[in-house]
């Protein structure tokens, strides 16, 4: 009787709800992962992340991916999404903000800057960083000199990695990206007056869970606040 009792018991429990998911542009890697372990350890529930470039998340969505919540470097891209209904536009805001800043390897020789030999950058036409680099390049005056020497990536990461391997001689990526990373120095950072406006926009999909709310307001509490702080993102807006 108790084994029949437990297994009606048993049988009775509501299911667990499904995990949220989390498409998140890949310069947010270190910050996101680092949050979605703080909400599944508080009991929030289960978050599954993606990481990838902005423009390559957005296409996955308009495919059909699912997806509860995206987090994009851009703009332009979620403007796409809310206007293929992809998003629930009333739900967007701007979530962070970034800058940009020019690395090189670590273990090459202290010189004075320049834009000699090859660059490398995010793909303009799917990265964001990539364009939002061709803007400060150039409002800088030097966007001819160094195209001829440009290494394109498909994600800020990619163009770190790049740097990090001695492959290039320059990289431009996110402030947020040089933050522990000490493969890579920082060796330029562009004045305000070229650097380009970069915001970090989130939203709810179209067919978020009802709980993504809820991952939504976490990702904008004062705690992620201070986790994104630390990351080296600048506060949204």
């Amino acid at each position: 009787m108790l084994a029949i009792t437990m297994a009606l018991v048993s049988g009775c429990r509501p299911a667990a709800p499904a995990p949220l998911t989390l498409f998140a542009a890949a310069s947010l890697t270190d910050a996101v992962t680092e949050l979605a372990a703080k909400f599944q350890a508080e009991g929030r529930g289960a978050l599954r992340t993606v990481f990838a470039g902005s423009g390559e998340l957005a296409r996955q969505l308009l495919a059909g991916a699912p997806a509860d919540l995206v987090v994009l470097a851009d703009d332009l891209w979620m403007g796409r999404l809310a206007r293929e209904g992809a998003i629930r536009a009333a739900s967007q805001v701007t979530l962070l903000t970034n800058s940009l800043v020019v690395i090189a390897p670590s273990d090459r020789p202290v010189a004075p800057f320049s834009w000699d030999g090859r660059v490398a950058i995010g793909d303009p036409e799917s990265v964001p960083a990539g364009r939002y680099a061709r803007e400060m390049l150039q409002r800088s005056g030097v966007w001819d000199t160094v195209s001829a020497n440009l290494i394109l990536a498909g994600d800020v990461r990619a163009v770190r990695a790049f740097v990090a391997r001695g492959e290039v001689d320059l990289g431009i990526v996110y402030r947020s990206d040089t933050l522990g990373f000490d493969a890579a120095r920082v060796v330029n950072v562009p004045v305000a007056a070229v650097q380009p406006d970069i915001a970090y926009p989130a939203a709810l999909t179209a067919t978020a869970a009802r709980e993504a709310g809820t991952l939504m307001a976490f990702l904008r509490s004062e705690a992620a606040g201070v986790l994104f702080t630390r990351h080296g993102f600048g506060p949204g807006r």
